[in-house]
């Protein structure tokens, strides 16, 4: 999806995107503001490129309080040798900095929700132009873009690597082969609630390899998360042809989302009570959880249901919840797509 008669993008970068070697610098984003006149949003960015070969897109903390990818991609720039790359390594480990550095899902500058505000604009909102340059300068010098997620503050996700259906069979296929590549515990069919401005979506509509991820969350990485990750990106890279070695394939269980009945919203505000854990099977019609209200005793709580079978592949977290939030994901266990 490239947007055309645009404006130039306000973001200069202090790497050259055709050098070969390491480089280490930023997205230098202006930003005016009433502590830095001519201030800027500085954005690291990393490039590794050696022989001729394809580009890999790595990106994290797309939503800021997300660190499994970040922490494995500042180490991937810090550690790669260029020696072993076939091709070109562009990682930006944290892609929505104001948000990274605030420790929230969306920009602290504008409340900008960076994966809804894709193919972005030039002439927009601070995250509003970060979506644009990413969308017109680098995803079109990618093959491949690996966008590293995980359920933030507020969700926890069993650990996946996830590809979407798509209209092009051969693109999917290809998408599909990536995840399975990345070997991840899980490997996920992922259906969206809503895809409309997603990095993922804009990625897909310009006929790329997409593989994103659910890494755990609950506003932290555990060192078994990171460790997935910082594998599976060495994989995937091997996989696409530009890291030298082969895989390091472990088994993965794959599930699918095949419809909204996946996903449970909590109807009120209260205190949650889960009758599963992450991974437990669950059947059609038994409760997941019970929120109690809690402006009082002796009211009775809200009992949620499994509306397939499958197992707990999401839960809300911390112990309150609101209503609308979402409370549980369930996915059916599958064959490989």
């Amino acid at each position: 999806m490239l947007t055309t008669g645009l404006r130039p993008s306000p973001i200069i970068p202090s790497v050259d995107f055709d050098g070969k070697g390491v480089q280490h610098g930023h997205l230098r984003l202006p930003y005016s503001r009433d502590d830095s006149a001519w201030g800027s949003v500085m954005i690291p960015i990393c490039v590794i490129a050696n022989d001729y070969g394809p580009t890999a897109l790595l990106t994290g903390a797309n939503h800021g309080d997300e660190y499994e990818g970040p922490a494995a991609l500042f180490e991937l720039a810090q550690t790669l040798d260029p020696s072993q790359v076939n091709g070109r390594i562009i990682i930006v480990p944290a892609l929505n900095y104001p948000a990274f550095r605030a420790g929230t899902r969306t920009s602290p500058i504008d409340r900008g929700n960076l994966n809804r505000s894709f193919p972005g604009r030039p002439d927009g909102t601070v995250t509003e132009k970060i979506a644009d340059y990413v969308t017109r300068h680098l995803i079109p010098l990618a093959d491949i873009v690996l966008d590293f997620h995980s359920g933030g503050k507020t969700l926890d996700f069993l650990p996946y690597a996830a590809a979407h259906e798509l209209p092009d069979k051969h693109q999917e296929a290809r998408c599909f082969d990536a995840v399975a590549a990345f070997a991840a515990p899980y490997s996920m069919r992922m259906l969206e609630i809503d895809s409309v401005g997603m990095l993922d979506t804009t990625v897909e509509e310009m006929g790329k390899v997409f593989v994103t991820t659910e890494l755990g969350g609950a506003g932290t990485a555990s060192a078994k998360s990171i460790e997935i990750a910082r594998k599976g990106i060495v994989n995937l890279l091997r996989h696409a042809g530009i890291l030298k070695g082969g895989l390091n394939v472990q088994a993965t269980r794959w599930l699918d989302m095949p419809s909204n009945d996946c996903f449970t919203f909590a109807l009120d505000d209260g205190l949650i009570a889960f009758a599963r854990d992450l991974g437990d099977a669950v059947q059609i019609g038994e409760i997941i959880a019970q929120v109690y209200p809690i402006g009082k005793t002796g009211i009775a709580p809200i009992k949620y249901r499994a509306a397939m079978d499958g197992v707990l592949a999401a839960r809300h977290v911390p112990g309150l919840i609101k209503a609308g939030d979402c409370l549980s994901v369930i996915a059916a266990i599958t064959e490989k797509p």
